[in-house]
């Protein structure tokens, strides 16, 4: 095989990663994922299959011994996430420098002079120690052993900004942090490396306390860009306006788009209609409470209250919101529990559907019958509203609708 513009990522397990949609926004070059074990690297480094990779966990260190030049930030970090070739041979480069670096920047978190927890010790962490070492901050890793650990954070209670470099919180395992900020008086900023699920647990305590914060996916496209740059012998610098405009792409392609509004609004007819345009996953949370229960929603409320179908509800509702680039249809009354905000929000871009009060069905709805819907309406519109980060209008024809929530949660770059 000719290794002629051939480039990927090379790593353990892959189903999950997200580099190949990164770098088919770059464009121009066929980028593949390289699975091999532990004993297929020597091989690999030493054929044709690539011109240039990336690498991910867990051979980021195991490479280094095949390479024969690496760069300083790689060799300072003992660690290389990308690997391109040279007259001599394989050279070694480690990106997430430049992707911590740049993630700092676009939050506006200052580093210098500042004292840092860095959550975690494996390989990010030492990027990240590197980085604010770099910048002139104070770094202190955190782990679970040793001087400084999570039985101990009173003493580190005046850090002025708080990395985390652990999986704690990451997908599939989504809801969790590695500490609370309660306490943290000084805090300026809040940094995640994970990017999946976008908001985490700690960034959105960060975002109720007022403290800036940055997730992972702004690190993880830049790094990329940055290996795009080494693919192709590029001395400049990164663009920076490529950088943003790819993360929001990326946005907006990993985002769930979640529909609210009243019971018969039209949620799920127009949710499937939307996912078929979009070419995406449709779930509904009724549907997904009958699946995990074998009871539909009237018939919980009718044996057990309402009560007993909230609860079904919001498991439901944890499990479709941390998936990415679906489009999920909500029960009308999921907004009574706060508590299914943070689950929809931590991968969705939440829609507002409205609909005309006469135009909208009570038959099937025990909830809206019993309340009469006059009434459920006014309780309900100020939820609807302040959970909503956009609205569109459900119209009787469908194609409408669904244009119409395309343009409003901004999906619309993403059919051109």
């Amino acid at each position: 095989m000719s290794r002629d513009r051939v480039f990927g990522l090379l790593g353990g397990r892959l189903s999950h990663s997200w580099s190949p949609e990164i770098h088919a926004c770059l464009g121009g070059y066929e980028y593949r994922l390289f699975e091999r074990g532990e004993d297929e690297i020597a091989g690999f480094l030493h054929s044709d299959e690539f011109e240039a990779i990336n690498v991910t966990i867990p051979y980021k260190k195991a490479v280094m011994p095949y390479l024969c030049e690496i760069s300083p930030e790689a060799w300072r970090i003992g660690s290389v996430n990308t690997i391109t070739r040279t007259a001599d041979g394989l050279r070694g480069d480690n990106t997430d420098y430049f992707g911590f670096s740049y993630m700092l920047d676009s939050a506006g978190i200052e580093v210098h002079g500042k004292k840092c927890l860095v959550l975690g010790s494996g390989g990010a962490s030492v990027t990240a120690c590197t980085v604010i070492g770099d910048r002139g901050g104070e770094a202190v890793v955190i782990s679970r052993s040793g001087e400084d650990n999570y039985n101990n954070l009173g003493r580190h209670i005046d850090a002025d900004v708080i990395v985390n470099t652990t999986p704690v919180g990451m997908y599939p395992d989504c809801g969790s942090a590695p500490l609370s900020l309660a306490g943290f008086r000084r805090l300026s900023g809040v940094v995640d490396m994970i990017y999946n699920p976008r908001r985490t647990a700690l960034l959105f305590e960060a975002e109720r306390l007022g403290i800036p914060a940055a997730g992972g996916l702004t690190m993880l496209v830049a790094q990329a860009v940055k290996a795009n740059s080494l693919f192709f012998s590029r001395a400049d610098e990164p663009d920076k306006a490529i950088i943003a405009d790819v993360t929001e792409r990326m946005r907006l392609m990993k985002s769930n788009i979640i529909l609210i509004g009243m019971p018969g609004s039209g949620k799920s007819t127009a949710g499937r209609a939307l996912a078929e345009r979009l070419g995406r996953q449709f779930h509904d949370t009724d549907e997904e409470v009958t699946r995990l229960t074998g009871r539909t929603p009237a018939d919980i409320i009718k044996a057990d209250g309402e009560a007993a179908f909230r609860a079904a509800e919001h498991e439901a509702v944890c499990g479709v919101g941390k998936l990415s680039g679906c489009v999920i249809a909500t029960g009308g009354g999921v907004v009574i529990n706060e508590k299914n905000r943070d689950p929809l929000r931590q991968n969705g871009i939440i829609v507002f559907l409205e609909r005309s009060i006469e135009k909208l069905s009570i038959s099937g709805r025990p909830l809206s019958a019993a309340s009469g819907i006059d009434e459920l309406y006014r309780r309900r519109l100020p939820l609807y509203l302040s959970w909503a980060d956009c609205k569109a209008l459900c119209e009787d024809d469908v194609d409408i609708t669904v244009r119409n929530i395309i343009d409003a949660s901004g999906m619309t770059g993403l059919l051109n």
